[in-house]
């Protein structure tokens, strides 16, 4: 299910010089904004949370992973280079798992290790802050990355449309409306970091095994979906 020569050539085309500079643009702002409140407020736990949920789990987990997941397939349907990959002797759910498992690594190597290091330099890991941040990253890397490459193989649009549910569903949605917040992977890897706490800082609305079951579905229907969508593309004369 996963082929070494396909998970290369991902990780070249999401770590080249452009995109490897735009997954460290927010991951590098987290930190500096991490180093000047604990400058300007020193050590506090609501804080913390507040700064790592609000821009690090709420913002930066999301934006990175429609990066790697639509980026992970997404450039190689959009310009025609897929049919050189399509036929190889390669099965197309194997190249959807290895294209998977390559925007995971990538998902949780640029969000829950600046999370991790953004927490313990707002407050050194008090109340287990930045350690339930950054296990709600890696959770979230999971799911964001299979959702968004699904995207990258049913729309050309995959960047504009992981964006509005990043942004705009669960950014906006996810605050003001109560029923939203159930269909958040936002919520759902906080239900799995509230486990990691010693206080009340980190909670969710939604209860820890529901979570782990919704999780679950999302990750693997999106990801069987995907490997789907890629049987169908057709290559010139195939039939």
């Amino acid at each position: 299910m996963y082929d070494p020569t396909v998970a290369r050539l991902t990780y070249r085309a999401l770590l080249g010089r452009r995109r490897a500079l735009i997954l460290s643009a927010l991951p590098a702002l987290l930190i500096l904004l991490s180093v000047a409140v604990r400058a300007l407020s020193g050590a506090d736990d609501q804080v913390a949370a507040d700064l790592l949920g609000g821009f690090a789990l709420a913002t930066m987990v999301p934006i990175i992973g429609v990066i790697a997941g639509t980026g992970a397939i997404g450039p190689e349907i959009d310009d025609g280079s897929v049919v050189y990959l399509l036929a190889k002797p390669v099965k197309r759910p194997t190249i959807i798992f290895t294209k998977l498992i390559v925007a995971i690594a990538v998902t949780m190597a640029f969000s829950a290790v600046p999370t991790l290091v953004a927490g313990l330099i707002l407050n050194g890991n008090g109340q287990q802050i930045a350690v339930a941040y950054m296990v709600a990253a890696l959770v979230a890397s999971i799911a964001y990355a299979a959702m968004f490459l699904l995207l990258g193989t049913v729309t050309r649009h995959a960047v504009v449309f992981g964006l509005v549910y990043a942004l705009v569903w669960e950014a906006l949605f996810g605050s003001l409306v109560d029923g939203a917040r159930t269909l958040s992977v936002q919520q759902w890897s906080l239900a799995v970091a509230q486990k990691v706490t010693d206080g009340g800082l980190v909670t969710s609305d939604v209860g820890l095994p529901t979570a782990v079951i919704l999780l679950t579905v999302v990750t693997a229907g999106a990801t069987w979906y995907a490997g789907q969508k890629l049987r169908t593309l057709k290559l010139a004369g195939e039939e």
